[in-house]
């Protein structure tokens, strides 16, 4: 072959590579499973890369149960509702800088939209990144959730019921106990939420969900069915009306409940102490740590010799000082077992290498009116320089947990609130308490009135940190005027939080020096994609494919702004709608620089070699420009894909 015949093979070769196109479509859940269970048992891959289920449960060492009786939750949709899991998401989140506060600056999220839509869309950026749920669904009584008479939720669904496109006679009611499935709706909507809400968990989050008796015992074994009977926690039960709901037979009811489940790394901060337990710590060292003496004999379960012999031990005392030692001498006479108060034996809470390793600890009474001794250790107030926290129990009550609490808070901010029943703020707070840490998220995907964000906000400003929030909230339409949505009350009562503790605030630096606490939210809305798609379904005549290809080759919408095709690409580019984004101009163009130049975005309609070479000199990993940025220049589209590679970037797509 000669030179020239070599060149012209290499020149057609550049001339043919193509980037990538980049995918529109919502994160492919099920590939990623498919994909995890190839990579823990090769041995069950087909030759086309499939999986062989007989060879799994061989893998699995027949331990697979094929029997048609089976332990298990079922219900009549359930296998649509792995469809429904399954099938991706073609939609958007619109940025509303308009609706925001400080939207610049905020990494708080309001969204509007169906939150099974939005679940799908936050998949691939927020994947394991939330470390706490909350969310106040529907309970199912009868009128209080929306359902498409075909059952199909999907994006179209959603478009239809908010009027952004023609409804084509589908119908939309509400659930109601005359319905043969009225369980198994709510299960059907309820599930597939669930079910992408639990990928978006960290290995350390929790989950917490409120419920009452109408679907409490099905939401038990629902989320056993999503989570894992061993993720859960408690069911607490939460008295908000003690004077009871009078409307109901037989038994006045005065509790909710709220049921927890957490992932394996899970680890609770518990519940600030109340003024009684600070009040407990009443001793203090010689440097003036506050400590109580706590009993060292084990009370509750597993509390009796036989059933813990390890931690039953002899501890000798000294009679005089009461200081303790393992080892019975002249000065340490007093041998002390651990009784319980019925004289039977009993054990330790420590075992004998700890407290030998904490004898300093330890200290002797004698018990009042009574010939017997006890040992006692220190629990100091604080620990690791931090104020000690209370086990919570898993009954809450008090006024603060009130319905007619949650009302009043909800009404001083917005007067004339009259139909809405949130959520108290005090009962969100401390689920946050116990399971949020500095700059850790809350996802609240059933937001109602914004209850999750105002607890937020308020924890912020009381105990110092940056927690953030991410609401996503139906626009279910109100009877109100000024109001006309419900996502329109969840937006105006978080701005009236801000406002009034930014008031609370005025003239003074925030907590401890810094006044850089984030008290804003960036408004997103659902809605299609930017980009129009192949549609399979239209008629294959001439016209409609001409129409098609043109759309193909021009297919960005309508109206829709440099803004909306960039937070598109953020979020199905796997980056966080609140990543950094600097715009640069380069070469007399404008870009995108993300992540501190991670990523590139670059949406201008008329490239240039020099743009592209700016662009390539910036060494990003990544780079994501307009197709139609290169106005069918096969030349330079080649020349990109090989500049790019030259300068080391991984990852070239367009779209």
């Amino acid at each position: 072959m000669t030179i020239a015949e070599k060149a012209n093979n290499q020149t057609a070769a550049a001339v043919t590579a193509e980037p990538e196109r980049l995918d529109l479509r919502s994160h492919d859940i099920e590939a990623d499973k498919e994909a995890e269970l190839l990579r823990l048992f090769p041995e069950i891959r087909t030759e086309g890369g499939k999986i062989d289920f007989d060879r799994l449960k061989l893998a699995l060492g027949q331990t697979v149960d094929v029997g048609k009786e089976r332990y298990g939750m079922n219900w009549p949709g359930k296998a649509d509702c792995f469809r429904t899991i399954q099938a991706p998401s073609v939609g958007t989140l619109r940025p509303c800088a308009e609706e925001s506060v400080n939207f610049d600056t905020t990494e708080n999220l309001i969204i509007e939209g169906d939150n099974l839509e939005v679940l799908k869309l936050l998949q691939k950026s927020y994947l394991g990144k939330i470390k706490m749920i909350y969310i106040d669904p529907p309970y199912n009584t009868g009128n209080d959730f929306i359902y498409p008479d075909n059952f199909s939720e999907s994006l179209e669904t959603y478009l239809e019921y908010t009027r952004q496109v023609d409804a084509e006679g589908k119908k939309f009611g509400t659930n109601t106990e005359a319905d043969g499935r009225f369980h198994s709706k709510w299960l059907n909507m309820m599930y597939p939420r669930l079910y992408l809400a639990r990928n978006l968990l960290s290995s350390d989050g929790m989950i917490a969900v409120s419920i009452d008796d109408a679907e409490c015992h099905n939401l038990r074994l629902l989320m056993n069915d999503v989570f894992g009977e061993e993720c859960f926690v408690a069911q607490i039960a939460v008295v908000n009306n003690l004077k009871g709901r009078n409307d109901r037979k037989h038994i006045a009811t005065a509790h909710e409940y709220v049921l927890l489940y957490a992932n394996p790394d899970f680890v609770s901060n518990g519940m600030p102490l109340s003024e009684k337990q600070l009040a407990e710590y009443r001793q203090k060292t010689k440097d003036g740590e506050a400590f109580q003496w706590r009993d060292l004999r084990k009370r509750g379960g597993a509390d009796t010799r036989s059933e813990r012999p390890n931690l039953y031990f002899p501890v000798y005392a000294d009679p005089k000082t009461g200081k303790v030692a393992l080892e019975k001498s002249d000065q340490f006479s007093m041998e002390i077992f651990p009784r319980k108060s019925d004289g039977t034996d009993g054990c330790w809470r420590w075992g004998h290498s700890t407290v030998s390793k904490n004898l300093v600890e330890l200290q002797a009474f004698k018990v009042e009116s009574k010939d017997k001794w006890n040992v006692s250790y220190r629990v100091y107030l604080e620990k690791d320089g931090e104020l000690r926290a209370a086990k919570p129990k898993s009954v809450w009550m008090g006024p603060e947990f009130s319905t007619d609490a949650a009302t009043k808070t909800l009404r001083a901010l917005i007067p004339g609130i009259e139909d809405l029943t949130p959520k108290p703020v005090a009962l969100v707070a401390l689920l946050a308490q116990m399971s949020l840490d500095d700059e850790d998220i809350v996802l609240d995907f059933f937001a109602g009135s914004g209850t999750t964000a105002q607890a937020v906000l308020e924890i912020n400003k009381s105990s110092g940190g940056n927690r953030r929030f991410i609401l996503v909230q139906l626009p279910e339409p109100t009877s109100l005027t000024d109001f006309p949505t419900i996502a329109e009350i969840t937006k105006e009562r978080v701005r009236r939080v801000i406002k009034k503790l930014d008031d609370e605030d005025s003239g003074k630096l925030g907590l401890n020096g810094d006044d850089s606490q984030d008290r804003g939210f960036r408004v997103y809305k659902l809605a299609e994609s930017n980009f129009t798609t192949w549609d399979p379904s239209l008629s294959h005549d001439p016209k409609a494919l001409e129409q098609q290809l043109e759309l193909h080759v021009d297919h960005v919408r309508e109206n829709r702004s440099g803004d909306d095709i960039l937070y598109e690409l953020l979020l199905k580019s796997g980056f966080l709608l609140t990543t950094a984004v600097e715009k640069k101009e380069l070469a007399g163009k404008t870009i995108y620089s993300v992540a501190g130049g991670a990523l590139v975005i670059c949406l201008e309609r008329a490239l240039t070699l020099e743009l592209i070479r700016a662009i390539a000199g910036m060494k990003p990993e990544r780079v994501v420009c307009l197709d139609e940025g290169f106005a069918r220049n096969d030349q330079l589209k080649a020349n990109a894909v090989q500049t790019f590679k030259t300068k080391g970037v991984t990852s070239f797509k367009t779209v």
